[in-house]
Order: C-alpha cells, then structure tokens, then sequence
C-alpha cells in the first residue's frame, strides 16, 4: 500500500510538473485583464510579462497606462482607454477599440502608475519593438532595454540580436544585453565578458552601470570593472579634449567672423570703429527681414534664406559703414579719442534705430533644415549649425585673402597700410581707399551678423556682445594682419573653452584678458606685426 502511495505521489508531482508551464502560460488578453489588481510590484510583474510575451498589441495598451489614460469600468470590469471628446469622458476597449460611450461620473477607476512602474512600461515597450521593421525603432528599443535592463527579458533580447542585420542597431543589443547579464545572477564568465563589452562602449552610460560593481562580493568581478572604469575615464578626458578642443574653434570661428572686419578698418585707417558691433547686428536684423518676407510669401525657399541674406547683408552694412567713413571718420583722421567717441555715438544711433524699427525685443532667427539637428563623431557632438558656420568663416577669410593679394584694391589697401605718404604719391586715392576699406569691413561684419543670428538672440544689443572679443582678437593677433587674425580667433576660442570648466565663463574672459596685456607688453604689436616703413619709423 505505502509503494502504491508512493507511485501515485510520485506520478502526480511528474504531472504537475508537466502541466505547470502551460498553467502558469497566459495570453495577452488575460494579462492585460490583470494590470488593475494588486499594487505597483504585481503590475510590474505583469508588465513585464506583456513584454516579455512580444506581442506587438501590447504597446499601445502599455502607452495609453504609460499616459495615464487606462481605467478598469466599475459596471463589467473591463480595462478602457478613456479620452476625452467635446467635455465627456469616453470608453474605448483597450483590446478591440469598441466603444463603450460615456464613462458617468465615478463609473471607471484610473489604474495608477509610479515612476518605478513608468520605468517598466517603457522597458516592455522599448523590448516589444525589438522586431520592428524600422531600424530607428529597433535602436530606440535597444537602447530602453540597456537604460532599464531585466533578466526575464535576456533571451528575447538574444533572439533579436541573432536576427538583427543594422550594425548600429546590433550594437546596441549587444551593450543592452551586457547590462541585463550583469544585472542578474549569471557566471561569472559571462559577467566578465559583460564588462569587456561595456568597457568597449566607453561612455558615461557605461560607467554607470560598471561602477557599482566596483563594490561587488566577487574580487574577479571588482576587479575586472576597476579596470574597465579606468580605461573609460581615460578615454573619457581624451574626448573631453577634443570637446573642448571643437567648442574653441567654434567659437573661434564666431570671434574670426566678428573681428576679421575691424581687423581690416583698424590695420589699414588707425580708426578704433566703436559701432562695428552695431553693423554685425545689421547683418543679423538683414536675416530677420529677409526670413520674414520669405515665411509670409515664399515659404518654399526657407532653406535658401540664408544664401539670399548673405550677400544682402553685406551690401547693406557695407553701405552704412561707407556712410560712417564719408559723413564723420574721414574728418577726424589721426584724433584717435575724437574717433573712438565720435563712433561710439554712432553705435547708440544705430541701436535706437533698429529699436524704433523692430522693437526692443529679441526676433526669431530660424535654422534651416540644413543646418539643424547634430551628429556624433566619437563621444562627441558636433552641430550642423556651428559646423556651417566654422566652414564659413574660414570661407570668407579665404575669398578676403584672394581680394587683398590678386586684385587691384588689394594692392592699394596693402600700399596705404605699410605706406600712406608714398601711396599717395604713387597716384593711389587714399580717401577712396579708406571708404572702400570702410566698406569692405563692415561688410563682412554683416556677414558676421547673418552667422551669429543662427546661434545668439537677434537684438538691438547684439553686437555689444562682441565688440570687446573682436578688439582683444585683432590686438592679439597683430593690428591690420588678417593671418593674425585667424590665429588670435582660434587661440582665444580654445583657451576660453579650457578654462570655463575650471574658471567659469566670466573670470575665463578676465583671464584671457590679462593674458593678453601681458603678451602685449612684450609684443606691442601683436602675434603678426604689420611690416612697412611707415610702422618702422
């Protein structure tokens, strides 16, 4: 009888071992029936289940919870999406879409979510679009799966990898699937190599997940991230390098555009111009009108916007600063005080103008589709509009260096810089080349002020911003040399942007600024002085 016990014993636990599975199995709709019961931890639990069952009419249900909008109805207990239509709360099932009509008041219960849920949702949502014939969403899914990696979703995440063919999308898997074997309690061979595969990775992401295993029980496990980590801050300062590196030609670039112009009026007239700020916000303000015709009659030719500004901008600030040379620089030639006030004044008008017609508030400059959005280069990222604006910089220089050295009025401006005396007596019309020097470097502050709409507010006090940079860069570089120039642009951007992290912004400017009066106490004249018998005498 006892044996006869133990067959029937052991027969039954054999049976319900068996049967298990398929009991404890559920579909989607009974899952989904689940998600009002118990308390945060049980929905998290059935969350990740509808996660982990991959079916893909999950995703909405999860989204609508995720948004707060599912609800279990008080008269038949089924779970709806409400939304509101024209004042009223309406049912809709969240299996079928049917219908229900008005929800009464107090007819349905929200089903609540904490961020600890929240989390888990978008984890199962981002696991449920593994398969996605998208790449895009594919990588977004990956990418959940790392940032809130779960054990139970480990081998999906391995079937997906095996069948992805994106590179991109397969290396995220990988690094998503990295953090879900260290997550759970798995040999500790595979954890090591785990942290090699985060250790590739190479991020501040990665090293979130690694450091807390530096605190690990098992010594191979401490040791192998210790190691990691190391190598990631390493690589980490490298690429804070070249960061801080590109932030400094950017900026650069900016400088290069503000100061190039001055450069030029300073170098060949001596004239100390207070209000090339104000001509670069004229540049800006062209910009502004020329995108407000185009978005009110051409809205077609947005992206050309800044193509059609470009040379508007430089005939129109070209225009006022010949104005300015004509009508008050050209009678105070060789009074340097009288000057620089003479020129500050005209800054004040020419901002009061620009308030008077645009109003004293900032304008909305927009970004063409070609010059927004970013990419990444390494850990690095590297906007298209700060992009655009270094590759032009550097093509203006290059089209100002081709008109001082192959053109007529080149020549004539280099005469009048080393020599004014002899130019003059060579038959050269110094008036006539002052006002067109005039012209030319407000020109290219124009120019400036179409670059710096794309990344600065376009006001009135614009210019104010960079009219003492444009002066330390010309002084730095050599007064009148654009080789100088280009140096001091790009040495000034790079050391501000080393010294902002440790310094901060406003004490990196003083620094710099000290820098340079000391520089300019042993090299008057700059990095590249200006060579002429007129200097030398």
């Amino acid at each position: 009888m006892t044996l006869l016990r133990l067959c029937v014993a052991a027969l039954l636990t054999c049976l319900a071992a068996l049967t298990a599975p398929a009991a404890s199995a559920q579909t989607f709709e009974e899952l989904v029936a689940k998600l009002p019961d118990g308390k945060f931890p049980e929905r998290a639990a059935v969350v990740t289940q509808l996660g982990v069952l991959g079916d893909p009419r999950a995703v909405p249900v999860l989204e609508v919870l995720l948004e707060g909008n599912l609800h279990v109805l008080k008269a038949n207990d089924r779970v709806v999406e409400v939304r509101e239509v024209a004042d009223d709360d309406v049912a809709y099932d969240a299996l079928t879409g049917e219908e229900y009509g008005i929800v009464p008041r107090r007819g349905s219960t929200k089903i609540r979510v904490n961020n600890g849920l929240r989390r888990d949702i978008r984890a199962a949502i981002g696991t449920l679009t593994l398969r996605a014939p998208d790449p895009a969403l594919r990588l977004a899914a990956a990418e959940a799966a790392f940032r809130a990696p779960n054990v139970d979703q480990l081998e999906l995440l391995r079937a997906a990898r095996n069948e992805e063919s994106d590179e991109g999308v397969a290396e995220a898997l990988d690094f998503a699937i990295a953090a879900t074997v260290l997550e759970g309690d798995l040999p500790e061979a595979e954890q090591v190599a785990a942290i090699e595969v985060l250790r590739e990775m190479g991020n501040q992401e990665a090293l979130g997940v690694l450091t807390p295993l530096l605190q690990a029980t098992n010594p191979t496990l401490a040791a192998a991230a210790a190691d990691a980590v190391r190598a990631i801050e390493d690589n980490q300062r490298l690429w804070n390098m070249a960061q801080n590196v590109w932030f400094g030609l950017s900026l650069g670039s900016v400088l290069l555009l503000a100061a190039i112009g001055l450069a030029i009026t300073f170098g060949v007239m001596g004239v100390i111009n207070m209000a090339h700020g104000e001509l670069v916000m004229i540049g800006a303000y062209t910009t502004f009108f020329v995108q407000e015709i185009i978005r009110s009659s051409f809205p077609g030719l947005f992206d050309w916007s800044l193509l059609i500004a470009a040379p508007l901008a430089f005939v129109i600030a070209g225009g006022v600063g010949v104005a300015i040379e004509r009508g008050c620089v050209r009678f105070l030639y060789g009074r340097p005080l009288e000057t620089l006030l003479a020129t500050w004044g005209i800054s004040l008008i020419l901002q009061q103008t620009v308030r008077s017609i645009f109003g004293p508030n900032n304008r909305e400059v927009g970004n063409p589709s070609w010059m927004s959005g970013a990419f990444e280069v390494g850990q690095m990222t590297i906007t298209y509009n700060r992009l655009w604006i270094l590759l032009f910089a550097l093509a203006v220089f290059a089209i100002l260096l081709f008109v001082l050295k192959k053109t007529p009025i080149g020549l004539q401006m280099r005469a009048v810089t080393q020599n004014r005396a002899m130019a003059a007596n060579m038959g050269i019309r110094t008036g006539w080349v002052d006002a067109m020097t005039f012209g030319l470097g407000a020109g290219i502050a124009g120019l400036a002020g179409v670059a710096l709409s794309q990344i600065d507010n376009v006001s009135p006090n614009l210019g104010q911003s960079y009219i003492v940079d444009s002066f330390m860069v010309v002084v730095f570089g050599g007064a009148g040399n654009i080789w100088g120039t280009l140096a001091g642009a790009f040495s000034l951007g790079i050391a501000n942007k080393f010294l902002e992290p440790y310094a901060g912004a406003v004490l990196a400017k003083i620094l710099v600024l000290v820098f340079i009066i000391l520089f300019i106490q042993k090299r008057p004249r700059g990095l590249f002085a200006v060579k002429g018998r007129a200097v030398e005498n």
